[in-house]
């Protein structure tokens, strides 16, 4: 089910159709939109299969190897592309996290995309669209995704049987994003593995700085735990900082400016990309953070 970005799926789905669809596209906005579900929807739709639920031969997805795209998943794409297609009218291909392409990856595919060569869609799906090479960006049609609407999310839990109490608690939360949305109604102990973090974001904030250094200490010990904690962390500071702006009554963050969130948050993005692409010393950033909090 789509939930949300129809007008960008109607473009799509009308071009493809006609057969104008270009050689290149970048899906790019904040994570977990629902950008690669738009992107496999479309390769679906040109491939004349439900690709999720099956191999294609036509189809080619790149995913980051150990933090990073690297050279040689570029050079093994481009020589795909060169090929025909198997049965479906042209290639399909989704790099996903376009922006853990390292600098040799990103500098091959420039080379792709300058001679596009065989008949092929490729897709490039980014969340952070500042760390992709400004030539690559010139020479790729750019298609945004922006934040879907707190009632389509609401309607499509209270669709999946969802209580309106709980589905007004996971759109705030999921912040108009779907994908959010999607995980904590599949996942039910996600919801409460969040509102966990928050509580202990909100008792941390208020701790001496010894407290907050054994936090740090504890916390990075355990990667997954850090990945999913900085992310909650982003939430709920993004949540905060909307209700700021409406001019809502911030409950318990009366302590922090909106300049001091917005800094606070671009903090948190800057730690959360260097530990998911970096050998950084997770333990000291997220020292450093707490000398912020």
């Amino acid at each position: 089910m789509l939930l949300g970005h129809q007008k960008q799926w109607n473009f799509l789905k009308k071009i493809a159709e006609q057969g104008s669809l270009p050689h290149a596209y970048l899906f790019c906005g904040q994570e977990k939109l629902g950008k690669r579900k738009i992107a496999l929807d479309l390769a679906s739709l040109i491939l004349k299969k439900d690709i999720e639920k099956g191999y294609h031969p036509d189809l080619i997805l790149i995913e980051p190897e150990a933090k990073e795209i690297q050279i040689g998943q570029i050079r093994d794409l481009i020589w795909k592309l060169s090929l025909k297609p198997y049965s479906a009218p042209i290639i399909v291909a989704i790099i996903d996290q376009a922006h853990l392409m390292n600098q040799e990856a990103q500098t091959c595919l420039l080379k792709t995309l300058e001679e596009p060569k065989g008949e092929a869609l490729l897709i490039l799906v980014t969340d952070k669209v500042q760390y992709l090479l400004p030539t690559i960006i010139s020479r790729v049609q750019t298609m945004k995704f922006y934040s879907v609407g707190e009632n389509e999310i609401s309607n499509y839990l209270k669709g999946q049987g969802m209580s309106e109490r709980d589905a007004e608690k996971i759109c705030k939360v999921s912040l108009g994003r779907p994908g959010v949305a999607v995980e904590l109604v599949s996942d039910a102990g996600k919801l409460k593995s969040f509102q966990k973090k928050i509580d202990e974001l909100e008792e941390i904030s208020k701790s001496a700085l010894a407290a907050r250094f054994q936090y740090a200490k504890d916390l990075s010990e355990d990667p997954k735990e850090i990945t999913d904690t900085l992310y909650t962390w982003m939430s709920y500071f993004r949540e905060k900082m909307l209700e700021a702006v409406r001019g809502g009554k911030v409950k318990g963050e009366q302590k922090y400016s909106l300049k001091k969130m917005g800094s606070i948050l671009r903090s948190l993005q800057s730690i959360s990309f260097l530990i998911s692409t970096t050998n950084v010393n997770s333990k000291l950033a997220i020292e450093n953070f707490m000398l912020e909090l």
